[in-house]
């Protein structure tokens, strides 16, 4: 196949038997079910976008594994210009949502994972790098959506994974059988489980001798026997299930979600193992992945920031101050922080190099730069569009209140802004800056912009290994005239 339509991939996620709950009951059908829609929608557009001719450049790739045109998400890097249209593609994909595509995160574990693999076989003569490239064209073939699997709950956090006091805080390995592996645990926060195909698993933190059971990667069907997915709420999100729901919705065709993914005793064949002990290369996957995605976040936040600047414009506009100079100042300053954010997506993924397997990694410091920024400046860009929007965006009634016989004229009457603008302009896009900075939307802009590919803390002691501290002082002394005596 190559690629599919919008319309094959959602008819490919009915076909699928998942266990999704909500609200403690079983959803009987996910691809319906009015709160999924939406996120599921989000994803579908990166399956629709390749299908128009105008995007094809970013959206589709030729694989060096089959020598078909497949989906970019599916893609391995093969030079700086990729990962150029990597962050080009998820800016493009935000515009389009304003919402999280839950694509990324598979594209940036299979990445890590083809160079990892690569160099765990080169140490150990293990051939998990060809069972993953062999996985890895099945995926290309059938254009899968793979969800990658990382955070583990981490119970105590002072603790490793074997002196918890429930092993199963860090996914493992039970049983090692001569057909496969049996494994136990939970993934948190997993973006868009519930729109994948597949499951990609892998460590969350780098692992010592002892943590043998721990250091494991494979892939499995995301309707596995074993695996259950709970839906994780968010604020606003029953508005979905009201009749007729629209204006109050904000975004009203797209959306995100999280769960958390139980792996209650789930069997995986050799085929699809990875990693099976080798703790020695799970902080190696671990850094490859979080670097792979730090960097996608110079693309997907900032096409959800055009849409939110946008917003912030119209707004000054409905409420007659477009001209103002405070106004102005807020909307470049917004301009200025979303370009920077894009800015280090782009270095990074230009001062890309070429990894022993062959495929390409972002320039690692300035990956982690550009999180670091994610961690602030979409709530700054937020924190302006609350600003300028006005009050009325968390103190509006309900389109009901609007529609209601009596209550209507008083609403329509009052809530009228700049001349000209129906109130029902000004509904819509004040829902909508609710929507991104504190909705449903929030879960892919402000609140994921703090903890998604890693704490901050995180962004920092990678920054700090990879800052090259000597290199500096040396180029000072070399300056100031400073000579080292010697013993």
């Amino acid at each position: 196949m190559g690629v599919m339509t919008r319309a094959q991939y959602i008819e490919s996620l009915e076909k699928l038997n998942m266990k999704v709950y909500m609200f403690g009951e079983l959803v009987d059908k996910p691809t319906e079910h009015p709160i999924i829609v939406p996120s599921m929608n989000s994803l579908a557009m990166t399956y629709a976008l390749a299908e128009k001719a105008e995007h094809q450049d970013l959206m589709l790739a030729k694989s060096t594994l089959n020598g078909e045109t497949i989906n970019r998400f599916n893609y391995l890097h093969q030079s700086s210009e990729d990962l150029i249209k990597k962050i080009k593609m998820q800016r493009l994909l935000g515009q389009k949502t304003g919402a999280c595509f839950q694509r990324c995160v598979g594209m940036d574990a299979a990445n890590a994972m083809f160079n990892t693999t690569f160099e765990m076989d080169e140490k150990h003569g293990t051939d998990y790098h060809e069972k993953f490239t062999k996985y890895w064209r099945y995926i290309q073939q059938k254009d899968y959506t793979v969800d990658g699997a990382m955070t583990d709950p981490k119970g105590d956090r002072s603790l490793p994974p074997t002196k918890q006091i429930d092993p199963d805080m860090y996914l493992r390995i039970v049983e090692r059988r001569d057909d496969g592996i049996v494994v136990r645990g939970a993934k948190m926060h997993q973006t868009g489980m519930v729109n994948s195909h597949e499951v990609l698993v892998m460590p969350t933190i780098a692992m010592r001798e002892e943590d043998k059971d721990y250091a494991v990667s494979f892939a499995v069907p995301s309707d596995a026997n074993g695996i259950l997915m709970i839906y994780g709420r968010q604020s606003c999100d029953t508005r979905k299930m009201e009749d007729n729901a629209d204006v109050d919705l904000g975004n009203c065709k797209f959306g995100g979600h999280e769960v958390v993914v139980i792996f209650d005793d789930v069997f995986v064949p050799n085929e699809r193992i990875f990693m099976n002990g080798e703790t020695e290369f799970a902080g190696m996957l671990v850094e490859r992945f979080a670097g792979y995605h730090r960097s996608s976040y110079g693309g997907c936040k900032v096409g959800v920031g055009d849409v939110l600047i946008g917003a912030a414009a119209l707004a000054a506009e409905y409420n007659g101050v477009p001209k103002a100079s405070h106004i102005k100042d807020k909307l470049i300053e917004m301009v200025h922080l979303n370009e920077t954010l894009y800015s280090c997506g782009i270095a990074c993924s230009a001062e890309g190099s070429k990894t022993k397997a062959g495929n390409y990694i972002i320039d690692m410091l300035l990956a982690n730069i550009c999180k670091q920024n994610v961690t602030r400046f979409p709530y700054e860009i937020a924190r302006l569009a609350e600003d300028i929007a006005g009050g009325l965006m968390v103190t509006m009634p309900s389109d009901k209140d609007f529609k209601d016989e009596k209550l209507g004229k008083y609403l329509e009457k009052y809530l009228k802004g700049a001349d000209g603008v129906p109130v029902e302009h000004r509904q819509r896009i004040l829902r909508l800056i609710e929507n991104i900075s504190l909705g449903t939307a929030a879960v892919g802009y402000r609140t994921e912009s703090m903890h998604g590919a890693g704490s901050p803390q995180a962004q920092r002691i990678m920054i700090s290994r990879q800052s090259n501290m000597d290199m500096k002082k040396a180029l000072a002394k070399n300056i100031a005239g400073i000579i080292e005596l010697t013993q």
